[in-house]
């Protein structure tokens, strides 16, 4: 599907990490430290951040927040719409977004909800935000996109374990009848589903960590079975199999929709799923390694965070300047992805900040 976001601007963007770091090439764990030498320097992560329990995405989400509008001076009573974009919800219920919304203090016209997007969600949260700005009277909004993915992870998964970090993200829209036209395109393959996968926890397979099916009390092997299907599972030539095939043609089409070419980008912004897919996808659409951002290497790979913590990171100053000509590109769990040109900048400079220490929880 194609779409063209108008009137609306790009304010700000923040995003927060936890301070609490690893390195397989420091720690390998369960590799050698040769294994974990050569996957480092193949997928690009030297080092994750890790959020400790009781903290959520929602806490980094919700600091990225705070911070973004403190530095843009906005008061919380002008935001009207809250969009989380996240795979890990506080709760089942209610949606994150409401205990957000209370909590920063946005008035209860606004309009929050949680979407439950990965690796696109960036892309979609933007899209969808900036759509009910355009047809309502809210003027300003916030995007929070944050992910823990590591707490998904089991402990002795070679696949998942060097590669995800945790962080969360905020993103500021602004209504702005002189900006620039934002084109974007979306698509999705609901065939890939099981091949980023956590099975459990839902309803469909029970609720971790004792509920089974039909909602009895599971039995011992039944318990273990759903802890195993409550991690992350991964197909990795699966995955490297899709993103070949349906990346290049989503950056070619998101270019020709906004009437540019390879030329025209200033700088390539696409989910930073790990580095040796992301040179391949480079090499594919011919696109200038200067231009090209690759920057995970001390985040790992952060999900719906990882397109505005890579420009808070490597672009702040320049998106500071601004503007900058910039495509970016989610895609992966679903499989779903989606793209957009947008000019970003002059704004106040993208910060990468740690978590403070002591942050209250966001509960209830």
């Amino acid at each position: 599907m194609k779409a063209v976001i108008e009137g609306i601007r790009i304010a700000g963007l923040r995003a927060v990490v936890p301070p609490q770091r690893h390195s397989f090439v420091e720690d390998p764990g369960p590799f050698t430290v040769e294994e974990a030498r050569k996957l480092a320097a193949t997928i690009g992560v030297q080092e994750r951040r890790i959020l400790p329990p009781p903290y959520c995405a929602s806490d980094l989400c919700l600091a990225a927040a705070e911070g973004l509008m403190e530095q843009l001076g906005w008061d919380p009573a002008t935001v009207e719409v809250l969009v989380f974009v996240s795979q890990d919800a506080d709760y089942v219920l209610p949606a994150t977004a409401c205990i957000m919304q209370h909590r920063l203090g946005l008035p209860t016209s606004a309009a929050a909800f949680d979407v439950p997007l990965g690796c696109s969600g960036y892309v979609y949260g933007l899209w969808i935000a900036a759509r009910l700005l355009g047809g309502s009277s809210a003027k300003r909004a916030l995007v929070l996109c944050g992910d823990n993915p590591t707490r998904h992870l089991h402990p002795e998964d070679r696949a998942t374990l060097p590669l995800f970090g945790d962080a969360g993200s905020a993103t500021a829209l602004e209504v702005d009848e002189a900006a620039a036209p934002i084109p974007v395109v979306t698509g999705t393959d609901g065939a890939g589903a099981p091949h980023i996968f956590v099975k459990a926890g839902g309803k469909r397979h029970g609720l971790i960590p004792a509920v089974g099916s039909g909602g009895r009390i599971a039995d011992e092997a039944e318990a273990a079975q759903l802890e195993r299907d409550s991690r992350l599972t991964l197909n990795g030539a699966e995955v490297f199999s899709f993103t070949l095939r349906a990346v290049p043609p989503l950056l070619r089409e998101a270019m020709e929709h906004a009437g540019t070419d390879v030329d025209g980008i200033d700088r390539f912004i696409l989910h930073q799923a790990n580095a040796f897919m992301l040179e391949h996808l480079r090499k594919r659409i011919k696109a200038p390694a200067d231009r090209f951002v690759i920057d995970m290497q001390g985040f790992g790979n952060t999900s719906s965070a990882s397109i505005p913590l890579a420009i808070c990171h490597s672009m702040g100053a320049q998106v500071a300047a601004g503007p900058v000509k910039t495509l970016m590109a989610g895609f992966g769990v679903g499989w779903s992805w989606g793209a957009m040109v947008a000019e970003l900048g002059p704004i106040p400079e993208p910060r990468v900040v740690d978590l403070p220490e002591g942050y209250p929880v966001l509960a209830v």
